[in-house]
């Protein structure tokens, strides 16, 4: 499993990580990889405007029409 050192981080926030790491019952270690896990799985704005792109496309090529979603929630709400 590979390392990570992080250098030069404020006394500040190494405080609130302390604090967070144990309002979770974790140790500072555990919740630092927490963070740093779950911030690696987030994808960018791009990636999904990409992944909705190549969604639109494989929907357009089956040549089906859709029902706009927006209008059927509009009156929806009207009712």
């Amino acid at each position: 499993m590979a390392q990570l050192l992080v250098r030069g981080l404020e006394t500040e926030t190494v405080e609130r990580l302390k604090q967070r790491a144990s309002r979770h019952h974790r140790s500072l270690q555990g919740e630092a990889k927490l963070i740093l896990e779950q911030a690696a799985q987030k994808i960018s704005i791009e990636e999904s405007r990409t992944i909705a792109e190549r969604i639109r496309k494989k929907l357009a090529a089956t040549g089906k029409t859709f029902s706009d979603s927006a209008e059927l929630i509009r009156e929806d709400r009207e009712r």
